[in-house]
């Protein structure tokens, strides 16, 4: 108790909180007052804090997605709106995706036995060790040509018969060929981690659920899951900041139609108009992982919350 009360009363402790507290708000406080300023009043470093905030930032950089055509631009040059939109979309999804496969596979993993059952859960990790790079070529070729429709048979006849062109439709370029990769990338930790949290949960829940009638699922995604939401909060975390930053698998599965903002920033990064839109499109880009974060940290403390209340 007397420790604890020393620590307190230290300014050093209290330094060390503001620093962290600095270094960790600073830069996206920075990032959100500058791109709520004008250009002249970034170069110009006069005014701080004191300056009357503007839109025209974000209105540059979503012009392509607006309603309204903004009155300071004579066209859309950067179509960061339908970038950001694709990699909501990518993001949202697979991270969806990977946690209802991850969770089923992890539940049987640990509950079934089954032969190889030890050697299949060591190998998911192992299989998460590859680095991406190595399935680029594989994956691009196989999503460019062993994963279309024949555009002599069936629906890719009818796709060229009704719509002209090849007719083919391949994997590559669309949003579902790079959610796929995603899924298939981030399933083996999302299992990993997953197993650790069911294997924590009492059989006698689950016997006392099916005594009381239930069955499998239902044992499964009514007293199984809600045990082990700091879990999935931690796996999401995890996938969707993945799939929102992910750049070179994204970058040979893309088209002009589903590329990414990661791409998009890469690819164009000179014709972003001014430092102010420069700012915007970092403060868009930064946005969505820090709700998802506080969202998915938040079940992650009522867990743990849960947890100590009825230990």
């Amino acid at each position: 108790m007397a420790d604890n009360t020393y620590d307190r009363q230290n300014p050093a402790y209290y330094a060390l909180i503001f620093v962290l507290i600095f270094m960790s708000v600073g830069p996206v406080v920075l990032l959100l007052t500058n791109s709520l300023k004008l250009d002249v009043d970034i170069t110009s470093g006069a005014g701080g804090l004191l300056f009357m905030p503007t839109i025209q930032n974000y209105e540059t950089a979503l012009c392509d997605i607006l309603w309204y055509e903004p009155d300071h631009l004579r066209f859309c040059q950067i179509r960061f709106g339908g970038a950001f939109i694709n990699s909501l979309i990518i993001g949202l999804v697979s991270t969806v995706l990977t946690l209802v496969f991850g969770c089923m596979a992890a539940y049987a993993l640990v509950r079934f036995k089954f032969m190889g059952r030890d050697t299949l859960s060591l190998s998911t990790l192992a299989v998460r060790m590859i680095p991406p790079a190595v399935l680029l070529v594989p994956v691009f070729g196989l999503w460019n040509n062993a994963f279309c429709l024949d555009n002599d048979y069936g629906l890719g006849m009818w796709i060229r018969d009704t719509f002209g062109g090849r007719g083919d439709v391949c994997l590559a370029g669309t949003h579902s060929g790079i959610i796929l990769i995603y899924v298939a990338m981030n399933l083996p930790f999302v299992i990993w981690i997953l197993q650790s949290f069911i294997v924590q949960v009492p059989r006698s829940l689950e016997e006392a659920a099916r005594v009381d009638g239930a069955g499998p699922f239902q044992t499964f995604f009514i007293v199984v899951l809600p045990l082990i939401k700091p879990g999935l909060a931690a796996a999401s975390i995890f996938t969707f900041r993945i799939a929102w930053n992910e750049y070179l698998l994204a970058s040979a599965l893309a088209d002009r139609d589903t590329m990414t903002v990661p791409i998009l920033i890469v690819n164009n990064a000179s014709e972003f108009d001014g430092l102010g839109t420069i700012f915007a499109t970092g403060m868009l880009l930064a946005i969505p992982p820090i709700l998802f974060t506080l969202f998915a940290s938040r079940q992650i403390i009522t867990g743990m919350t849960a947890g100590a209340v009825k230990g």
